[in-house]
């Protein structure tokens, strides 16, 4: 057993994940093949979910109690207690089935033989609506830190001082309340990645999206036992790097973290 355990160390330090039994393949190679599409779709929907979450919790936030504030409070709230793969089934549904604005499937069109803008676009058109099912959840978890963090520093002194020097009220909700609300926002974007993840794998499936998510649920299929052993170490090495980035971008963000060492 130890010598097994020895022998599968010195091959991951080569680089070696092992050989998948149904792709006859390196399962490096195979994860590679399948990464950037879950990259593209995971990548954007973290980011778009944090700035538009966050952007939403300044405007409600310095609104607090009044009409706008209410709606997306109530509207987000609602939004949330969706999981990820119900809300790709009902958008699926409707804007694929019945409206028939977003294909039903895929990644790409099939033997389009498409290359630069239009294969953008063609790509773009797939991912609208795995993107959305993906950040129609997510965004509140955003919204609600930021909401929260802008009314606690909206009571602050130097916001006071702000309005005191004649500020602009857009001065005052982004570049002195809302750039004090980022930190704990970044804090829970890295926390946020492995729910990212994981809601990808349900959306993946509901939208046939050639991603890792999907690679798994077909390695599961079919017993490919080393192929979901790589493709776990993988998740959990993103994680990990994910956090690892969000912990050197806090100096950044917020010199007073960097002093505070």
């Amino acid at each position: 057993m130890g010598q097994q355990f020895l022998a599968y160390i010195t091959s991951l330090a080569n680089g070696d994940l092992g050989h998948s039994y149904y792709y006859h393949q390196d399962v490096l190679t195979v994860i590679l093949d399948f990464l950037p599409w879950t990259l593209l779709l995971t990548g954007t929907a973290l980011i778009v979910s944090t700035l538009l979450g966050f952007v939403l919790g300044i405007e409600s936030g310095y609104r607090r109690g009044k009409s706008l504030d209410k709606t997306l409070l109530a509207g987000l709230m609602f939004l949330n207690g969706f999981p990820d793969f119900f809300m790709g089934i009902v958008l699926l549904l409707v804007f694929g089935v019945v409206l028939g604005v977003v294909p039903l499937s895929g990644a790409l069109t099939p033997y389009s033989g498409l290359e630069g803008v239009p294969l953008a676009i063609d790509v773009l058109h797939h991912l609208l609506a795995p993107l959305a099912a993906l950040v129609l959840v997510r965004v509140t978890s955003a919204y609600l830190l930021t909401r929260n963090t802008m009314i606690t520093t909206l009571k602050e002194n130097f916001i006071l001082t702000a309005k005191a020097k004649g500020c602009s009220e857009r001065q005052i909700k982004y570049r002195h309340a809302g750039r004090n609300s980022l930190l704990p926002v970044v804090t829970s974007t890295g926390l946020m990645m492995p729910h990212v993840i994981t809601g990808a794998l349900f959306v993946e499936i509901v939208f046939s999206y050639p991603g890792v998510g999907w690679l798994l649920y077909n390695s599961l299929l079919t017993r490919d036992y080393p192929l979901i052993q790589g493709i776990l170490l993988l998740v959990t090495a993103a994680v990990l790097a994910v956090n690892l980035v969000v912990d050197l971008l806090y100096s950044k963000l917020d010199p007073r973290v960097s002093h505070a060492r």
